[in-house]
């Protein structure tokens, strides 16, 4: 076993489960469906994410600091639906992978290695600066993905068709970049 990965899986599943892209978007629609008529709210995660980062930054510099600043005052860390939809997210994806035997711990994935080396300090520094960035653009357009993406387009929010599409097209354009055969 390599010392960059170690896989976890669970001795009852013989066959990897494969949810496809139908599969898993039809999940997503009905869980949309059902968070609407639940709680009457978007999906969504990156407020959350706001919300639990003012929490863990108050334990660092201070409630005082921290309620000073206008984004935490708004969004106060809160136990509502948008931390069970955070929990939810993590414990879910965590058990899926388990059940599938795909989990694994990596310093650094096989494709990044191949593509920009093994050191994880760079691998840890790009993906920090990557989600600093993501976080940034999805607070800028109150939303993210999920937000945006999913909750809007289903909406019928041209703004979440607009992101959809933008989305996608960066994204193709990022797997190029990534996924590119290495020139001789």
């Amino acid at each position: 076993m390599s010392t960059s990965a170690m896989y976890f899986s669970a001795p009852a599943m013989a066959a990897r489960i494969n949810w496809g892209p139908y599969i898993a978007g039809a999940g997503i629609g009905v869980l949309s469906w059902i968070v609407f008529v639940a709680v009457n709210t978007p999906i969504g995660i990156t407020t959350t994410i706001g919300q639990v980062s003012g929490g863990v930054a108050s334990l660092a510099v201070g409630a005082d600091i921290v309620a000073a600043n206008k984004y935490w005052a708004k969004n106060a860390l809160s136990l509502d639906y948008g931390t069970l939809f955070l929990v939810g997210t993590l414990l879910g994806g965590l058990g899926s992978a388990l059940a599938a035997g795909t989990w694994r711990l990596e310093t650094v994935p096989r494709v990044w290695a191949e593509r920009f080396g093994p050191s994880p300090a760079r691998r840890y520094a790009v993906a920090f600066i990557g989600g600093l960035i993501a976080m940034y653009g999805a607070r800028l357009a109150n939303g993210c993905t999920s937000g945006n993406g999913i909750s809007g387009s289903l909406q019928l929010a041209l703004s979440g068709w607009v992101f959809l599409v933008v989305m996608f097209a960066t994204g193709t354009i990022t797997a190029f970049i990534m996924f590119r055969p290495k020139s001789s």
